[in-house]
């Protein structure tokens, strides 16, 4: 799995790079291969707005591979950059759990599916 980092607004260091590596890093559980054809996109950095008063933190990440139909991506925004991050890894865990699951469904479905097409079989 690769891991690309960005930081945006902001200076990348390694406290940072090391925190990001180990949440995202933990994910790969959740994708199901660890391969480098995965590639896995995260940028964090502040965000100015006028309705804001502070620094107002970002993290997005993206997670691109060859057997999802799609690539997903999710955003959080906190104002702490380790919350923020935190809660990215947290949608992010969720979106992939969502995957696994529908094709767990829908492998189960086709076998009921051709159960009943051969009802010999079911005995």
């Amino acid at each position: 799995m690769n891991i690309n980092i960005k930081a945006t607004n902001m200076e990348l260091t390694q406290a940072i790079r090391d925190f990001t590596e180990k949440k995202v890093g933990g994910l790969g559980k959740f994708i199901g291969r660890d391969d480098d054809a995965i590639k896995v996109f995260v940028e964090v950095g502040t965000t100015t707005h006028h309705h804001h008063s502070g620094d107002i933190f970002r993290a997005e990440i993206q997670i691109s591979a060859p057997h999802l139909e799609k690539g997903i991506r999710t955003e959080a925004v906190d104002d702490d950059l380790y919350t923020a991050i935190e809660k990215a890894k947290d949608e992010m865990k969720l979106e992939l759990t969502k995957i696994k699951d529908k094709k767990i469904s829908l492998m189960k479905r086709g076998a009921r599916a051709f159960r009943k097409f051969i009802p010999f079989l079911g005995e």
